[in-house]
């Protein structure tokens, strides 16, 4: 089976928070933060269609500018999320530039930006031909912290205290469904479009009573057959729990912060968590609200990760690397499940 997300960070363990996720089968990809993307072709930012900003700091957020530059005068949609107070962000640093030649692009940039406060969605919208003015959109409530509800996947959030609200992130793809092709070919039915209809047919939960359409062209003429849906999904599908992914970053090891982020990322198959300071720093950590490397392998062992990547390490450990993942990796796999909150 193939995963249908691939996530990689962006730069490296002491440079700024960013995370592609591209989608194996469609021409698209989200990010979680928007730190420096020099990094990043602009291939893979015009891929880009949701973007989850975890808190708008510098480090998180810098990368917006190159986002805007690469989709400047392109007919595309971007949809940005963030926490409380992120739309006035965007609407600020939009207002940062002169825009009086815009209006006349054959095309529009339309860029919807959402915040989200733990419970509802504020939503409003930004076009390029109408140079970036606000236009209000509302308010929206949200149910279980999900932000985006797809076909095949969902973007889930919860606010985290890093002094601000920060917002935590899963991204988890719904029940995978594998087409088996030797059955196809056992049945003598041809691959084609119709076995992408019969996945989403699936994954939106279609009655299994219901015919299903199943068609191909040959010689020229469309050919077809109609076959209960409940009998291809028993003869021709395998259904299996999609891909989690998840992101955690500047957050303080609070009680409150320790059980809304192991509610989120329990049994992640990827969890991206940040491991700023070594605990032998605890205080340090406290004071700027953020995870110690052994509260990081703590929180992930406690969640039942399946896989644990570090990252946002402070500069100050730049020739101390090892030390941090020796410290994350033995509090997820070997320590005693004790861990250390404010």
């Amino acid at each position: 089976m193939k995963p249908l997300f691939h996530p990689g960070l962006v730069n490296g363990p002491f440079d700024d928070p960013a995370l592609y996720i591209d989608f194996l089968f469609e021409k698209r990809a989200i990010l979680f933060d928007l730190g420096d993307l020099h990094a990043l072709p602009p291939r893979k930012i015009l891929r880009v269609s949701h973007v989850f900003v975890s808190h708008a700091h510098m480090d998180h957020f810098a990368g917006f500018d190159r986002v805007l530059r690469v989709l400047l005068a392109r007919d595309k949609r971007l949809h940005l999320f963030g926490p409380p107070g992120f739309i006035g962000r965007v609407e600020h640093r939009l207002a940062s530039y002169t825009w009086n030649l815009v209006d006349g692009f054959p095309v529009d940039l339309t860029i919807t930006v959402s915040e989200f406060d733990g419970a509802r969605l504020r939503s409003a919208r930004f076009r390029c031909r109408s140079r970036f003015v606000r236009e209000e959109e509302g308010v929206s409530p949200v149910t279980d912290g999900i932000l985006l509800d797809e076909t095949t996947f969902l973007v889930r959030s919860v606010v985290l205290d890093h002094k601000i609200p920060c917002l935590a992130f899963a991204l988890e793809e719904k029940n995978h469904v594998n087409i088996m092709k030797s059955r196809l070919l056992e049945r003598g039915l041809p691959v084609g479009p119709w076995l992408t209809e019969l996945k989403t047919a699936v994954l939106q939960g279609a009655p299994d009573h219901g015919p299903f359409r199943v068609w191909w062209k040959e010689g020229g003429a469309v050919r077809e057959r109609f076959i209960p849906l409940g009998t291809l999904k028993e003869k021709l599908l395998e259904i299996v729990p999609g891909q989690k992914i998840s992101y955690v970053t500047d957050a303080v090891c609070s009680e409150a912060n320790r059980e809304r982020i192991t509610s989120l990322v329990r049994a992640s198959d990827y969890l991206f968590m940040e491991a700023m300071f070594l605990h032998e720093d605890l205080e340090r950590a406290r004071e700027k609200h953020h995870l110690t490397a052994r509260q990081a392998g703590f929180l992930a062992r406690e969640a039942g990760a399946v896989r644990l990547i570090p990252f946002h390490f402070s500069p100050k450990y730049s020739d101390r690397e090892e030390a941090l993942r020796s410290e994350v990796e033995a509090a997820w796999r070997t320590e005693p499940a004790q861990v250390v909150t404010v």
